[in-house]
């Protein structure tokens, strides 16, 4: 996301309420708008399809495969999705923009084909009492997601903030659409329909990237020369995909609170849904997140790195500090009061919420911890994102391991010791990981100016 804040800056220079929320709606879009059409486009598909699709098991199978998709992609992906971010950033830096389209290409080539051969063998592997179409899809899927998430990144990097959502909202209404129309086919049409908008979606941005950045060559592969991608970065983006998903993974293959699906796959009812309701919690958390992270902090940020690269007085590189620490202070602060205030009117809306989608009581207490964790999850994004702009990669890198360590450790304590308890696993991991980022955030800032002039090599 590194860059929004040009946009922002923009609507709120007007000074007027209507700028302010333009650039909280601008926000929230960018931030949260391609993974809300993500999933209201795979509720949409099986809500529209119950009196069609037969039977009804059909289309739990369709969404749960697609969740598979996701999931399992972006844990793949994120191998390089950073790393490679930060490849191509720093050859724009250097002006060398025409090695952007043939490394770019290099990457969709190498994630094709890594993402095709696990894909490939997993479905030869287990998949093997499902049809021949449903395997083709899946594998198909599979790669065009895993492509899908380099393609978004990679634009996100270069700042198409706006043409990512407007080919996210083209790509859902497609498979929408497609899916709609194929749903006489069964599970296989829905499949067919979704693996179609991801299609049109990648294409899109692939020519996107091209017409912004013709190269001379169609493919390079400089990536994956020694150092030039951070090693840390490639392990920051697999632990924190991971960490997201660890204790998704856990429910669905735990006997007491998951049911089959299809081949391998499974599902938790008494998990996902709550987990569902509550990410959608965090939608104004994510555009105070950006619009404060990205603006004021920012601001500040540069020109305190200005001030020591012009040789400024120690009065004016101290005076610059003390307003970045104050600013990060603050929209930290932001984060989590908005993100209280949506907590509170979750828990007060949470029984008639639950009553309107036809969804058990029982699951009311779920639904709390599920929002507590999901606003602590918007606060570790701003920690990191501090580490990040501060180029502290290895604080970054504990941080992640320890979020995937904690949650994988305490949803299992949490799964023996029964339903009372489920929820809390992954919330404690959170509130104990955002603890440990804010003593190694004031410790990092105390020592910024020392760190700053000592320590460069």
């Amino acid at each position: 996301m590194a860059g929004i804040g040009f946009e922002l800056r923009k609507l709120l220079a007007k000074d007027s309420l209507t700028g302010l929320m333009q650039a909280y709606a601008y926000a929230g879009i960018i931030s949260s708008g391609p993974w809300v059409l993500s999933i209201l486009g795979i509720l949409i598909i099986g809500f529209m399809s119950v009196s069609v699709v037969t039977p009804e098991f059909l289309i739990n199978q369709f969404q749960v495969t697609v969740t598979y998709l996701m999931a399992l992609s972006l844990i793949l992906t994120g191998l390089v999705q950073l790393a490679f971010t930060r490849f191509i950033a720093d050859r724009l830096y250097e002006k060398r923009d025409d090695e952007v389209l043939p490394n770019f290409n290099g990457i969709l080539l190498v994630v094709t084909l890594v993402s095709g051969l696990i894909g490939t063998l997993t479905v030869v592997i287990s998949f093997r009492d499902q049809s021949i179409l449903y395997r083709l899809l899946l594998v198909s899927g599979f790669v065009i997601l895993s492509n899908l998430w380099i393609a978004t990144i990679m634009l996100s990097g270069l700042k198409q903030y706006k043409q990512i959502v407007g080919l996210y909202v083209l790509g859902y209404a497609i498979s929408v659409g497609a899916a709609l129309a194929l749903r006489p086919f069964g599970l296989e049409g829905l499949l067919l329909g979704f693996v179609l908008g991801q299609l049109v979606m990648l294409m899109g941005m692939i020519v996107m990237v091209t017409r912004a950045y013709p190269g001379r060559q169609f493919i390079a592969f400089d990536f994956a020369r020694r150092g030039r991608m951070f090693t840390t970065l490639i392990a920051v983006g697999f632990l924190y995909n991971l960490g997201v998903w660890a204790d998704k993974f856990l429910f669905w293959f735990y006997p007491y609170t998951s049911q089959p699906v299809i081949g391998p796959f499974r599902a938790s009812l008494i998990y996902d849904l709550p987990v569902f309701l509550a990410y959608l919690s965090i939608i104004p958390g994510m555009a105070v997140f950006l619009t404060r992270m990205e603006t004021d902090f920012v601001e500040y940020h540069e020109r305190f790195y200005e001030a020591v690269r012009d040789g400024g007085s120690l009065n004016h590189i101290e005076e610059m500090r003390d307003e970045m620490v104050f600013t990060i202070r603050q929209g930290i602060f932001e984060i989590i009061k908005i993100q209280a205030i949506a907590t509170l009117i979750i828990f007060v809306a949470g029984p008639a919420l639950l009553r309107w989608l036809g969804i058990s009581e029982l699951y009311l207490s779920l639904l709390y911890i599920d929002v507590v964790a999901a606003g602590l999850q918007v606060v570790f994004l701003g920690i990191l994102n501090v580490f990040f702009y501060l180029d502290k990669r290895r604080i970054v890198l504990v941080l992640n391991a320890l979020f995937v360590g904690l949650n994988i450790t305490f949803t299992y304590v949490t799964l023996q010791l029964g339903a009372p308890f489920y929820g809390y696993g992954f919330a404690l991991a959170l509130l104990f990981t955002v603890m440990v980022g804010f003593y190694l955030l004031d410790y990092k800032l105390d020592r910024l100016e020392y760190e700053t002039f000592m320590l460069q090599r």
